[in-house]
């Protein structure tokens, strides 16, 4: 059996959307059983979780299932990647010192059969929202992670549960803006000016994407997500395929 690799973001576990987080859960869980002997590799590409704060001593109660199987991959050897997203960006040791999964807190260049693939999360990537990057750079200071540790479990993971309320689309209602105004595509767009690749893949746009940029070979993935779409990248000798677990029905945006 010829080998795969696999890319997935946006489970925004501990979020009740259309279906409840639990049951989102054991899908997932379902899904990855299915496909770990064909596993190469396995990329989440954040939001793994809707909200994460990680104490010392203390992780958000619940998502044992996802636990005891990504425990039960490693444990078949099959190599595992975290990279945060802008909802779990306070992971720190726990995925490493538990699973052994490494956690990359930026974009970094991967290659599986020849090609060469630039991945991240993908938020804070591209032209404009000043906004968030703001936000985004007073999340990443240490001083104030130090500062919200000291904060009583209950009331700051009660506290990240409210601001993850902030910034999501569960309804399924994105659209594809046009290479203009996508800011991933246009990210792209200048990355391509500087290093060829083959893919980019990213998460955060909650929309599956497949567009192939101007220079008529090298191709800008999003994964979508597991609230509305359960879509996921698969790379093979033949390349990659944006595909959805239980409905193959569904629109690829882009082509």
């Amino acid at each position: 059996m010829s080998k795969k690799v696999y890319f997935l973001s946006d489970f925004h576990l501990g979020l009740d959307a259309q279906k409840s987080s639990e049951e989102r859960e054991h899908l997932i869980v379902d899904w990855l059983g299915q496909i770990a002997d064909q596993a190469e590799a396995i990329y989440l590409v954040g939001d793994v979780f809707d909200y994460w704060f990680e104490y010392s001593k203390v992780i958000p109660k619940g998502f044992n299932l996802l636990f005891g199987k990504l425990k039960e991959l490693r444990s078949r050897q099959i190599p595992i990647h975290f990279f945060i997203g802008n909802h779990d960006m306070w992971m720190f040791r726990y995925f490493e010192e538990e699973f052994g999964i490494p956690i990359y807190r930026e974009p970094i260049e991967i290659e599986h059969f020849g090609k060469k693939i630039f991945i991240g999360h993908g938020d804070g990537l591209g032209p404009g929202d000043y906004g968030y990057k703001f936000i985004k750079a007073i999340f990443g200071n240490k001083i104030c992670q130090w500062l919200f540790a000291r904060i009583h479990p209950n009331l700051g993971i009660a506290l990240m549960k409210y601001v993850s309320k902030k910034d999501r689309n569960i309804n399924g209602e994105e659209q594809f803006y046009g290479p203009q105004k996508e800011r991933l595509i246009v990210f792209c767009e200048d990355k391509i000016k500087e290093k060829k690749y083959d893919y980019f893949v990213f998460g955060h746009r909650h929309l599956p994407i497949d567009y192939t940029l101007t220079d008529g070979q090298t191709r800008y993935i999003n994964l979508g997500d597991w609230i509305n779409y359960f879509s996921y990248a698969v790379l093979d000798q033949d390349g990659m395929h944006l595909k959805f677990a239980f409905d193959e029905n569904q629109t690829i945006h882009g082509l």
